[in-house]
């Protein structure tokens, strides 16, 4: 995250604009929320970094109003923390929580294509395998969390269980960050996709216990292979804070004769 600024608002032009255009019926909070969200995503927004009130509102041209509903609204999802006196900041990435997160999604998205295998149609399977090759040739990390969720969700969708689908939705989100994470490791994307590539098989078979069985493997080894790696990390910068300081070298001075 080479990229990553101390707070916000920028204090240099990005290579991208950081904010999307806002839709005419979304309401004001919703995009505010959904332009830092993305800013965390991709890096931009690095952990621990300020979420200032007063600069977002500026940024925005609006009052400190939708701005609070919209770090309230982040705060709930897990992508800031508030503390007394300190204000909003971007949430740290925890190796617990991705494990978790993903722990979760194996035992919800489980129970869905199982759901959803009887209901799927020869409609919702061209969808779904495309959407599966529109993930195996995304290459950019901030593309591929979409692409990624979009293919999950088409195996899911005919489940017809709303409640179930925003559970599942919620993860995913919280989960964004961690999963581009896991796309600049050693040998995922190509691991990834072939394993997305089995599951569709699954259920284009209508194996129900097959699908289940590979969506389990799936996430799972997403969450512990994350898990291992902020582990290993956090030991890592540890180590590196705690070495002690080299000396500044005192320099002789010599009269001459």
């Amino acid at each position: 995250m080479n990229d990553a600024i101390d707070g916000f608002p920028l204090d240099a032009p990005a290579r991208s604009p950081l904010l999307p255009a806002a839709a005419p019926r979304e309401s004001m909070s919703h995009v505010i929320a959904e332009a830092l969200r993305a800013a965390i995503v991709d890096g931009t927004l690095a952990p621990g970094a300020p979420l200032r009130q007063d600069a977002i509102a500026r940024h925005f041209s609006v009052s400190a109003i939708p701005v609070r509903e919209a770090l309230r609204q982040l705060e709930s999802e897990g992508w800031a923390r508030t503390a007394v006196h300190k204000g909003a900041t971007v949430a740290p990435l925890s190796a617990d929580e991705a494990r978790e997160i993903y722990e979760i999604r194996s035992a919800l998205e489980s129970l869905a294509i199982g759901l959803a295998i009887p209901n799927h149609t020869a409609a919702t399977l061209r969808e779904a395998a495309g959407l599966c090759r529109a993930a195996e040739r995304e290459s950019d990390p901030s593309l591929y969390v979409g692409r990624n969720e979009a293919f999950h969700m088409s195996l899911y969708a005919p489940a017809a269980r709303p409640q179930l689908e925003d559970m599942i939705g919620t993860l995913h989100r919280r989960g964004e960050r961690y999963l581009r994470l896991k796309f600049g490791l050693p040998s995922y994307k190509g691991e990834s996709d072939n394993e997305h590539a089995a599951l569709l098989d699954a259920v284009q078979r209508r194996d129900i216990p097959a699908a289940q069985s590979l969506v389990v493997t799936h996430l799972l080894g997403t969450g512990d292979l994350l898990h291992r790696f902020l582990t290993e990390r956090a030991q890592a910068e540890a180590a590196l804070a705690n070495q002690p300081k080299p000396r500044a070298r005192r320099t002789r001075t010599t009269s001459g004769s």
